[in-house]
């Protein structure tokens, strides 16, 4: 026997069905955008901040792996301590003041959070202008901060052996404290503290560090890191 369904009941189930699908339409939209809030929060936190050093042959780690040079040892202390940050070196053997502002622009694709700033130490071999070296570094500061106002920024101070006379040495080593002065950057006063000079810390050279060397290196320049992460 076919049993009727009243018109009343007919209603009710519809409003009930309704409410149902209403209900779970509901329910899976905020579960939805739960998910997604979550994966943005997951992605912001798991955004790698950048230090990049940008440099000539100290960087790059002339003569030894890049690893154990100072901007890699930076990593291993970085990965020791679990901080979210990556290490970029932009060392470049030769390179002087005027190379690294012509090629500045394309290591400054992403924000770097802490720039390291080691040029100079060519221009003076070189017997560069001291007052030419000062504008460049100026230059590369200035670029640096037209595009990432907050950036950190540590200058490496350079001196270099008196062969172009004393007082083209003074002159050269002074423009590095002029430029931290001028711009407010953070100055480590002399990069190869306790290493310049010293032949069993040095390649045969006399200019580059061994691993040991930049061994000493990394921990003069560390304590400015750690400051500024």
């Amino acid at each position: 026997m076919i049993r009727f369904i009243h018109p009343i009941s007919k209603f009710a189930i519809l409003l009930l069905f309704t409410g149902i699908f209403a209900s779970c339409g509901s329910t899976s939209e905020t579960k939805e955008a739960e998910t997604q809030e979550a994966t943005d929060q997951q992605s912001q936190d798991t955004t790698q901040k950048t230090i990049l050093f940008f440099g000539n042959s100290l960087t790059a780690g002339y003569g030894i792996e890049q690893d154990d040079a100072f901007a890699g040892l930076t990593q291993a202390r970085i990965d020791s301590l679990g901080l979210n940050y990556r290490v970029i070196n932009g060392g470049l053997s030769g390179e002087t003041t005027a190379g690294g502002l012509s090629r500045l622009d394309w290591f400054l694709e992403d924000e770097p959070a802490i720039f390291v700033l080691e040029l100079g130490g060519n221009d003076g071999l070189r017997g560069i202008l001291p007052s030419e070296s000062k504008k460049n570094l100026l230059g590369i500061i200035d670029k640096v901060r037209a595009k990432y106002p907050d950036t950190k920024i540590i200058l490496a101070g350079m001196q270099i052996p008196p062969n172009m006379g004393q007082d083209y040495t003074d002159e050269f080593k002074n423009i590095y404290p002029e430029v931290a002065t001028e711009k407010n950057v953070t100055l480590i006063p002399f990069l190869l503290e306790g290493v310049a000079g010293n032949p069993d810390l040095n390649l045969p050279d006399g200019i580059h560090p061994t691993e040991a060397g930049h061994k000493i290196v990394f921990e003069t320049i560390w304590p400015y890191i750690k400051e500024m992460i």
